[in-house]
């Protein structure tokens, strides 16, 4: 099948409807008006279709031209942005970067930074993700993204991945004040705790074996796909479970969590900006301005999980 339309002839009727007459567009378009005309009639002919009425003075779209015009200016901005993507890239500018962020994240917290970003005009887009546990190690390493904000714990081996610690975390034991471990002496117990349900925010790896921490083997376990949740879950009562130390104190404060000392607590471990090594110059800004994050400004807030 022959393609009878081309993006020059598109910029043709595109400069006429813009301008009104075949003379003009000739004018804009650094071309005598015959090519001009010989555009409009081959594409007419072409299509079998008639594009202009030609009985005025002013050139008028009929309505099959008006339809050709509307998509037609679609694919003239599709092929322009590929030019300039193309440019891009050949810069060494990616076109498109992904951000995964974790759960422990309100995921707002970057937008001023994206703000920044899009000041700089890289014309890269953008796409934000959320992950849980190592579910931020997985999507760096099978490609799903490009930088992970929020990396928890040791990294899994492989040498195409950049990391840069950039805190740490503790959690504390907490439920909800009607549970019954709310009223337990401390410090609870293994045999304690393994008598009620454990809330977990389920390991969104796809590739990587799930990460899982604070469940004793044999305890019933009630999953949920994030931070947010868990906490909603803990709060109705509906199991136990370690969240951030920072969140706990402010739900306890509020009444609605109660923390409790366990004999064996649960370790503080690290948190990391980890990024693909193979990026570019847009990558490269984010990650400088990322490295400016302090953890506990960007961490979910009692607000933010409700």
């Amino acid at each position: 099948m022959s393609i009878k339309l081309s993006l020059e002839s598109l910029e043709v009727l595109d400069a006429i409807a813009r301008k009104g007459s075949f003379a003009a567009a000739a004018e804009s378009l650094f071309k005598v008006p015959s090519a001009i005309t010989y555009t409009v009639r081959k594409l007419e002919e072409d299509l079998n279709v008639t594009l202009f009425n030609r009985s005025g003075h002013r050139a008028e779209l009929t309505l099959a031209g008006a339809e050709l015009l509307k998509e037609g200016r679609n694919l003239l901005n599709a092929a322009s942005e590929l030019e300039s993507r193309v440019k891009r890239v050949a810069k060494g500018v990616e076109t498109e970067l992904t951000i995964a962020v974790s759960d422990l994240f309100d995921i707002t917290s970057v937008y001023p930074i994206l703000e920044q970003f899009y000041a700089q005009h890289f014309g890269t887009r953008i796409k934000l993700t959320q992950e849980v546990y190592g579910g931020s190690w997985d999507a760096l390493i099978s490609g799903r993204a490009d930088i992970a904000l929020g990396a928890p714990g040791d990294a899994p081996p492989n040498a195409g991945i950049m990391t840069k610690p950039i805190g740490s975390m503790t959690f504390s034991y907490a439920v909800a004040p009607h549970h019954p471990l709310a009223t337990l002496a401390e410090p609870l117990q293994n045999q304690d705790i393994i008598r009620y349900r454990s809330i977990s925010a389920a390991d969104s790896s796809r590739n990587l074996p799930p990460r899982t921490s604070g469940i004793l083997t044999g305890q019933d376990v009630l999953s949920v796909p994030s931070m947010h949740l868990k906490l909603q879950a803990q709060i109705a009562g509906l199991g136990a479970g370690y969240v951030p130390h920072q969140l706990a104190e402010q739900y306890a404060s509020q009444g609605l969590l109660v923390i409790k000392q366990v004999a064996e607590p649960k370790h503080e471990f690290t948190i990391f900006l980890a990024w693909r090594s193979d990026g570019g110059k847009a990558q490269q800004w984010l990650i400088k301005q990322f490295q400016l994050l302090n953890i506990s400004d960007i961490l979910l807030s009692t607000a933010q999980s409700r």
